[in-house]
Parts: C-alpha cells; sequence; structure tokens
C-alpha cells in the first residue's frame, strides 16, 4: 500500500525541473541522482521546517531564517532536519537577502546527501512551484493513456480463445519484465517476459503465499518453498526518495510459523529486492491462484495496469478452477431444449439467487472491461450487459455491497421460477437508487398488509382500478415511479431518464384517466397496492 501523505499524481524527476531553460535552475550540491523525484513545492523561512513537511517536497527558501552570522553547526542542523522529514531537494533564492548560496549551507547540503539548488533572482518562487504542476500534469496525462492503451490490449487478449498466456505476455511487455501465474498448490502455471534473478523469483515465490486465501489456515508460508534462509538487500526509503514506503515485508527464508496466522489476508503484497520490483495479486474469492510481478523498473501506472489484468485472471482462472464454462454452456442448451429453470438452476451454482441492475454513474456505457470487472467483483459470471443496466445473477449466499463507480438495485433472494419477478423488482430497486442518489437499494421483501387479501382477488382488484391505463405501459411506469419516490417530480424525472415537465404531463393524464385526486394519501395507497400486482 502507498504513503497516505503522496498525492495520487505522478512525481516529477528533478532532472525535468533542472532542465527547463525558463527556471534557470542549477545544481550546486548534492548527489547527480537521475532518481530523484519531487512530490510537491513547498516554500518555508522557518528554521526547522521539519513540522511542517511531509516528505518529498522542494523545499523552497530565500534565506531569510539565516541568524548573521551562522557557522557551519547552523546550517548542518538545519540540513539534518530536512533530511529526517524526508525532503527531496532544496532550492535556494538569490536576492534580496543573499547575493550568493551560503558555503556553510552548499557544504551541509554535500555531507547530508540533499540536492541543493540554486534560484536566480528572476524566477519566483511560485514560478517554480507552477512548473512541478505542470510537469505532474503533463506525467499524469502521460501515464492516463498509457493505462488506457494497456487496458485496451489486455481486454484483447483475455478473448482470445486461450486467454491465459496472451494476457500474461501483453502485461509482461506493458511493465517491461516479467507475469507469472501461480496455481493454487503454488506451482508456475504459466509465466511471461523477461525472468528476473533467482534472487528476486524466490522473493516473488514467497509474497505470493502471502495473498494467497489459504495461508490464514496455515496450510503453506512464505518459506516453505525450500529455499534455504539468507540476507537479501532491500529498497528502502520514504515517498519521494526513489524508493518505496518502508513497511515489513515477507522474505523468502522466513520460518512457515511466522504466517500461520495472518489476519486478515491481503490481497496484494509488494517487495524490493536487489533492483527488482516485486507484486503479487491474489485472484478472485478462494480461488487459490496468484499473478505475481516482476520488473526492473516501477514506472507510474504500473500497478494500475497490473490489477487490470488481475481483475481478468481471476475471471479466467474462476472458470478453469471450477468448470464453471462447462456448467453454464450444459445449463444454457438444457433451458433451450425445454429443461424449466429449476432443474438447470443447480448447474449454474445456487438454489436461491439475487438479480443485480447496475447502471455505471455518469451517462456513458460500460465497456466490456468494466462490464467483466462488474462480474468479478459480485463473484459471478452470469453478466448480461445488453440494454441500459448490466443485469447479474449472484447466488444468495454471496453477500452485495456497494461498488465504486456503479449504482446497483438488488432484488430479494428468489428461486429460479421467481427470477422474472425478481429481474423487475430489481429494476425498480436500480430506478430508485438512482433518483435517491444511493449507491445500493435493495428491494424490500418484508410480508404487506396487500399480501392478505387472496392473489387472485388482489390481482382482479388491480385490473379493474387500472384498466384506464392498461394500454399505457409509460403512464403506469411514470406513476409506479413517482409513487415510490413520494410524489417528488425531480427524482422521478431521473429515475426515467426525462424531462421533470414529462413527469409532470404523465401525473395529470394518469389523474384524468383514473377520475382520482392524487393529493389523496388514501387514493396514492390504494393506487400503490395495485400498481405493485402489476
Amino acid at each position: 500500500m502507498s504513503d497516505p501523505m503522496v498525492p495520487p499524481t505522478p512525481p516529477v524527476p528533478l532532472e525535468a525541473l533542472l532542465a527547463r531553460a525558463d527556471l534557470g535552475l542549477r545544481r550546486i550540491a548534492g548527489p547527480d541522482d537521475p532518481g530523484t523525484v519531487v512530490h510537491w513545492a513547498h516554500t518555508s523561512e522557518m528554521a526547522d521546517p521539519y513540522p511542517y513537511l511531509l516528505g518529498g517536497e522542494l523545499l523552497l527558501s530565500a534565506g531569510v531564517h539565516i541568524p548573521e552570522g551562522a557557522g557551519a553547526g547552523y546550517f548542518d542542523a538545519y540540513v539534518s532536519r530536512i533530511v529526517a522529514a524526508g525532503g527531496a531537494a532544496l532550492g535556494f533564492g538569490l536576492a534580496p537577502v543573499h547575493k550568493a548560496v551560503p558555503g556553510a549551507l552548499v557544504e551541509a547540503c554535500e555531507m547530508h546527501g540533499l540536492p541543493l539548488l540554486e534560484v536566480p533572482p528572476r524566477t519566483t518562487f511560485s514560478g517554480v512551484a507552477r512548473a512541478v504542476w505542470q510537469l505532474m500534469a503533463q506525467a499524469r496525462t502521460a501515464e492516463l493513456r498509457r493505462v488506457a492503451e494497456a487496458q485496451q490490449s489486455l481486454a484483447t487478449a483475455a478473448a482470445r480463445p486461450d486467454p491465459l498466456r496472451p494476457v500474461l505476455h501483453q502485461l509482461a511487455q506493458r511493465i517491461g519484465g516479467w507475469a507469472v501465474l501461480f496455481a493454487p498448490d503454488a506451482t508456475e502455471l504459466a509465466a511471461e517476459g523477461t525472468t528476473p534473478p533467482p534472487e528476486a523469483g524466490e522473493a516473488l515465490t514467497a509474497l505470493a503465499e502471502v495473498v494467497r486465501p489459504d495461508a490464514a489456515a496455515g496450510g503453506r508460508a512464505a518459506g516453505a518453498t525450500g529455499a534455504p534462509p539468507r540476507e537479501r538487500s532491500r529498497e528502502r526509503g520514504r515517498a519521494g526518495d526513489g524508493g518505496p514506503p518502508a513497511r515489513a515485508k515477507p522474505g523468502a527464508g522466513e520460518a512457515p510459523a511466522q504466517r500461520r496466522e495472518p489476519t486478515p489476508v491481503p490481497t496484494t503484497a509488494s517487495d524490493t529486492v536487489d533492483g527488482t520490483h516485486l507484486a503479487a495479486y491474489a485472484l478472485g474469492p478462494g480461488h487459490g491462484f496468484v499473478l505475481g510481478v516482476a520488473s526492473p523498473h516501477r514506472a507510474p501506472g504500473d500497478h494500475t495496469i497490473a490489477s487490470v489484468a488481475a481483475a481478468l485472471l481471476s475471471l479466467l482462472t474462476g472458470r478453469r478452477q471450477g468448470g464453471t464454462t462447462t456448467a453454464h454452456s450444459s445449463a444454457l442448451v438444457r433451458l433451450l431444449l425445454g429443461a424449466p429453470p429449476e432443474k438447470v438452476a443447480p448447474l449454474l451454482g445456487g438454489e436461491r439467487w439475487h438479480v443485480v441492475h447496475a447502471r455505471p454513474d455518469g451517462r456513458s456505457a460500460p465497456d466490456p472491461l468494466a462490464v467483466s470487472a462488474l462480474g468479478a467483483a459480485l463473484g459471478s459470471a452470469l453478466v448480461d450487459p445488453t440494454g441500459e443496466a448490466v443485469r447479474v445473477l449472484v447466488p444468495a449466499d454471496r453477500p452485495v455491497e456497494p461498488l465504486p463507480g456503479w449504482t446497483l438495485g438488488v432484488s430479494p433472494a428468489a428461486a429460479p421460477p421467481d427470477w422474472p419477478d425478481a429481474d423487475i423488482r430489481a429494476a425498480r430497486a436500480l430506478a430508485r437508487a438512482r433518483a435517491t442518489r444511493v449507491p445500493l437499494l435493495r428491494h424490500g421483501d418484508r410480508p404487506a398488509l396487500a399480501d392478505l387479501v387472496p392473489p387472485h382477488d388482489a390481482d382482479a382488484h388491480a385490473r379493474s382500478l387500472l384498466a384506464p391505463m392498461a394500454d399505457a405501459p409509460a403512464l403506469m411506469d411514470t406513476l409506479r415511479t413517482w409513487l415510490s419516490l413520494h410524489g417528488s417530480w425531480d427524482r422521478t424525472a431521473v429515475a426515467l431518464s426525462v424531462h421533470r415537465n414529462t413527469v409532470r404531463q404523465r401525473i395529470a393524464r394518469c389523474a384524468a384517466l383514473l377520475e382520482a385526486d392524487l393529493d389523496d394519501p388514501d387514493v396514492r395507497m390504494e393506487l400503490w397496492f395495485a400498481l405493485r400486482r402489476t
């Protein structure tokens, strides 16, 4: 996991700032390391800037804080505090306070390994900060473009007849490294790309055990690969010094007993061994497959690209693990040949099911990759992306929770003969969720007063009461939605994707056809009972 203090924007290489001719910055001390990056620019004239730094800053100062006659001790303490806070570099502005950078400051930065930049009088600190954000925006745009292209290539690879190796191949190419799929028994099922050094390969195998779901049961552990204990050099550092945030990581030689009861088991883990960046991703709930990634460089967007590949591989390995593709094909054939749904449902993995209707936030329709990711998140491969909403059949024993970027309507658990009714209820729940702007709404399945009336009599009463609108399904849907939203014109318009004036006209038409006062709560209650029977 990343440091919460580090912004989500890509860092800016210090070399990129130095290359800006309009700034005229000049490095006069500190290491000439092309890996030095800046996460933001911060101006401070405090003698001790430590409390005000988060790490990764280019600290800008004009030396206002420097007392007259300050010696080497002052500058040593000042620079050491910047380094302790994780500052990436120090920019010292010339004029109006100092005509030159103090020599003791140059020596202190050289001694502590802090890059020191001379900022000429013509360059303002706000100009430096603006340049940092401009470079960040450019890097972010490039990162988004790279991720989008990778998503398309991974989705295309996943559509091939034998998709595992093509997906791994595309992932390895995109990150410039190695991608491996570990089977539930910890063996390498498939691998593509440039094989990492043996030390890194052993560490990646150990890392895969950390995220494997059955690791919590005390089965396998990170040291179970047979590798003898050994010391491994690791790259650690605060965000901003080019290394990943420091945190405890597994080692290839740790004893199994050290990891028999991790709670909870993480879904991802990362490490850096001898300059090779490693990451492991658990695939799917309980499948036991793990995606491992190793690369000599960690570039912005690599984690996102690997996560997309992990989502696709979760779907592919889930089908491989359970043989669900064959079962689903068999179920489809039996339905086409006339078998009743209740006879086919056991092949699909459950007796009772939720119908989920989902729409992505915003106006755009979901792309195939987003639809696949939705099915994976809900734990079901029974996904229908056609129509205005994506429909998913989810076994009743799998909880349906809110998902970022989606609005969901969920039906009560239903047996196969009741699936059509459940589909209608899920659609109504989705419409209400969108109108009330909640991420998930479940259709209520509590017994109601209307259930006390015999179904035959209730249906006959509903047909009689609603007969004037029997040939106007749009009016029927509008009235049902309007009543469910307590007569709100705006929310009904959102739920039906029409203009609010259209809602007013339809409701007025309903009142005229029914010859009813829709402001009367008794009339509304009776109509609501009748509409529930349609």
